[in-house]
């Protein structure tokens, strides 16, 4: 019996048991804030994976269709059908106390949740559940995790790929399938509570204008304003604030919403007021002029340095962490040393990263290929023994998943509740000495996609491909150990060549999950992972680098959590071309993940692992960014 057909009977296991709501959208754009949904389809499924409705309809959207070459719906053939609003109360029937599902399940969710927003309605949706994050944590050996090549995987039948009918048929099966294969490794479900996105207010602002220029510093006593200067204001001015910021952005001015140690100025008439702005302005030093000077100063403003990608070199040479950060606690330990490794993109050998050298000399690829979990030990006896899974050419897996081949068992790691599934799925186990000449068994059809990702040691640097870096969307995921009780925050920063934002918007975190322009985006695709999903090609010339950093909400650290498995990639769907998992010691909590930066005209990844124990405010606050705590 084909799997598109095939019950799924969970009803033992109630983990897995839910009815779901499994949900398609064909769209103008890829904006939900912006663009409308085309033509939308439900089909609902018991617990038991039976189904149990089916819904579908073209929907007219009142504006262009947009790429008709991707859906295929023309103005013509949506001319007549329903507008969002006249079935939104049969599509908020069918997803009423069922959990929503979708393949890249926030894209679904966002325009959902705009669509009935503007019907004055209510997305009667409290929970979702994403099947591409879901197929991330089984991991099945396929060179991608797009919908087609998953159908194909389990067998699914594929019709018509874009009809939003026939996605959500298959949508079914792959769900069904992927459920099957969750059970059989134990794995929990990324099930994502959903937060009210009714209201348009929660749409990002429109974009800012990035400035052109590089940040000169402070206006010096009787000094000319300087194109590139930041400048804040605060308080009632007798020229319009809206004429004022124009005519400051016309001149080459940055316009900032707030104060920091990096503003140029202040604008006020009423330095003594009182505001928020006018007391950091005071206490962090920051100049403070009146109207009448700021509009005086305005005529004659200086050409400024604008901003350029940096000049490239000959040979590549990894960036070090940068120095506006706290000061970081001092490696423990050879595996808590960062390691500055740079990786060319033709060449698939990482350079293993210095460790103390083992006993019995193993071959520096014995592992190639293999994915290896460490079960057991203390933090810093399972991070080495991490270290040395990569330094042999493996990957090192933080959960058990489809891919793991071996597993290392530490100390306690035989009590590990995932041995009662690992000794099930007869994978080999071994103990840490096998980590100093490891002597394996062939496995039969190892998944060639491992050997086509690079795995990064801690500090090790790759240059993105050009044309694959420039044509899509570049993803981060983090991910950690899917026991984690604690609350991980995943943030970006966008920064310029003196390693500061060049707004507040450029920080992009789960209170504000998108910047302004629309270049980075803050992706929750379950309880235990997230993604930062960057338009490189869209980064204004001053965005020199995007920094991806996770923070623990409350009093665990990182060593509580163990480490944090990295994956990047362009696109969402697409098999990730790079991978690190990245240890930091014991008492940090917050930790800089990756950067992507410019390098002359190529754009580079770095696998950075550095932590700090001071929490996320401070991390902001040193690249620039006005926190309120």
């Amino acid at each position: 019996m084909p799997l598109a057909s095939a019950a799924l009977d969970v009803s033992g296991p109630r983990d897995y048991a839910f009815d779901w709501a499994l949900v398609d959208v064909e769209t103008s754009g890829l904006v939900a804030r912006r663009d409308r949904v085309l033509s939308v389809a439900v089909v609902t499924l018991g617990p038991d994976g039976e189904q149990t409705g089916e819904f579908s309809t073209l929907l007219e959207p009142g504006c262009d269709p947009g790429p008709v070459h991707v859906h295929g719906l023309t103005a013509e053939r949506l001319s007549g059908a329903p507008t969002f609003d006249q079935v939104a109360g049969r599509i908020g029937a069918m997803l009423q106390d069922r959990v929503l599902v979708a393949h890249n399940a926030q894209f679904d969710y966002d325009f959902l949740a705009h669509e009935f927003a503007r019907a004055r309605m209510w997305l009667p949706v409290s929970q979702r559940l994403c099947t591409l994050a879901l197929n991330r944590r089984v991991d099945p050996p396929t060179g991608d995790l797009k919908l087609g090549t998953l159908a194909a995987h389990y067998g699914v039948r594929q019709l018509r790929a874009h009809d939003a009918l026939d996605d959500t048929r298959v949508l079914a099966g792959v769900l069904r399938a992927s459920l099957r294969e969750a059970a059989r490794l134990d794995l929990p479900l990324p099930l994502v509570a959903c937060p009210p996105r009714q209201d348009p207010q929660f749409a990002p602002k429109p974009p800012k204008t990035a400035c052109s220029f590089r940040n000169p510093g402070r206006l010096s006593p009787g000094g000319p304003l300087v194109q590139g200067m930041k400048i804040a204001m605060t308080g009632e001015t007798a020229t319009s604030r809206a004429e004022l910021v124009g005519r400051s952005v016309a001149a080459g001015l940055n316009m900032m919403a707030s104060v920091s140690r990096h503003t140029s100025a202040l604008v006020t008439n009423d330095s003594s007021s009182g505001s928020a702005k006018a007391r950091r302005a005071a206490a962090e030093g920051v100049p403070i002029v009146d109207e009448h000077t700021f509009l005086r100063l305005l005529r004659d403003v200086r050409p400024g340095t604008p901003h350029t990608p940096t000049t490239a070199t000959a040979t590549p040479v990894p960036v070090p962490v940068t120095a506006s950060i706290p000061p970081a606690r001092a490696p423990q330990d050879a595996a808590d040393t960062p390691a500055a490794v740079t990786l060319p993109v033709s060449a698939p050998t990482p350079t293993p990263a210095p460790t103390p050298p083992a006993k019995p000399v193993a071959p520096v690829r014995a592992l190639a290929g293999r994915r290896v979990l460490v079960l057991g030990g203390t933090h810093p006896v399972a991070a080495a023994a991490r270290a040395r899974v990569v330094e042999l050419g493996g990957a090192a897996a933080i959960n058990l998943s489809a891919s793991v081949t071996d597993v290392v068992l530490l100390t306690g790691g035989d009590a590990d509740r995932r041995m009662r599934r690992i000794s099930s799925l007869a994978l080999p186990t071994y103990g840490v000495d096998w980590l100093d000449a490891p002597v394996i068994a062939p496995l039969p059809g190892l998944n060639d996609r491992r050997e086509a990702t690079h795995v990064l040691p801690r500090g090790g640097v790759i240059d993105l491909p050009d044309g694959r870096a420039a044509a899509a969307r570049w993803t981060v995921t983090a991910s950690w150990a899917q026991q984690t009780a604690c609350e991980i925050d995943v943030v970006a920063l966008v920064v310029d060549e003196d390693e500061q934002v060049s707004f507040d918007e450029d920080f992009v975190f789960y209170g504000a999950p998108e910047n302004p322009g629309g270049t980075v985006r803050l992706l929750g695709d379950g309880p235990t992972e997230q993604t930062v999903s960057i338009d490189l090609a869209t980064l204004p010339p001053s965005a020199h680098k995007v920094v991806v950093a996770a923070s623990i909400d409350g009093p665990p650290t990182f060593g509580d959590v163990g480490a944090i498995q990295i994956s990047a990639g362009p696109g969402t769907s697409a098999a990730p071309l790079v991978q690190a998992t990245l240890d930091a010691a014991t008492t940090e909590r917050t930790m800089l993940l990756t950067e992507i930066y410019r390098r002359g005209p190529r754009w580079r990844l770095r696998a950075v692992g550095q932590g700090y124990d001071d929490g996320l405010g401070a991390l902001a606050r040193s690249y620039g960014v006005d926190v309120a705590e």
